[in-house]
């Protein structure tokens, strides 16, 4: 079969991502709920499908079956980074990928994807060796853990930028979520660059639009970079 595109499937806790790449170039990007997902057929013919999922093994399989000719990227496929992760078969395909995308930005250097979405998740790679990072909560489970463990905190959604000082119940919870998330992150970045110095930062997730972290230098901010990098993986095994 002469393969036309490739199509690269990342099945998220939330939502499908879905990018078409043409001779090396990512040309369209598409987001999905799954309900939507299931009830469209995705035109693949004449086409592979680089399928990546953090989903339980019964939903996995159920979106593998949707295509014909699947490369499904799992951390047992070749890669070209060194894992020191203790538990390998643990460690998520997505921050895989992220690691592999920001090492190909970087391979002799030190590189750290913070991946903003459902929880958020920081991978670090130092001269090709993967050697791990951190995972917490995101936005709506900070607001969620806030609700549903306690008697009165009302659940709130807001999204936009927090004044340091609520002056209501609400704001004090938008406040403690959104720049708690961000002191977070940037001190999780100052601790990287206290012990391995000079370090790339690769920011992406479908959260990171909320925060502002251009004050910091050598961060990159692409919303794409684990859709390129399952592609590299992909690159690598075909």
């Amino acid at each position: 079969m002469k393969i036309s595109n490739i199509y690269v499937v990342d099945a998220g806790n939330t939502s499908l991502k879905v990018a078409v790449f043409e001779k090396d170039e990512l040309i369209s990007v598409h987001r999905y709920r799954y309900e939507t997902f299931f009830q469209q057929k995705l035109s693949t013919k004449d086409s592979l499908v680089v399928i990546s999922s953090v989903l339980n093994d019964s939903d996995t399989q159920k979106i593998l079956s949707l295509f014909k000719d699947v490369f499904h990227v799992t951390t047992k496929v070749k890669t070209p980074l060194s894992i020191a992760y203790e538990t390998p078969e643990t460690l998520g395909v997505d921050r895989l990928a992220n690691a592999v995308y920001a090492y190909s930005q970087n391979p002799k250097g030190n590189v750290l994807v913070i991946d903003i979405g459902t929880c958020v998740k920081y991978d670090f790679v130092t001269k090709g060796i993967y050697k791990g990072g951190a995972i917490s909560p995101g936005i709506k489970l900070r607001y969620r853990s806030l609700h549903e463990f306690t008697g009165n905190l009302p659940l709130i959604k807001d999204t936009c930028p927090a004044s340091l000082i609520g002056r209501k119940t609400s704001e004090s919870i938008h406040s403690g979520v959104m720049n708690g998330i961000k002191v977070e992150i940037e001190g999780i970045i100052d601790n990287y660059a206290r012990l391995y110095g000079e370090l790339d930062i690769f920011v992406t997730g479908g959260d990171a639009r909320f925060f502002d972290l251009r004050r910091k230098n050598n961060i990159f901010a692409d919303e794409n970079i684990t859709l390129k990098g399952l592609y590299e993986i992909y690159k690598m095994n075909a």
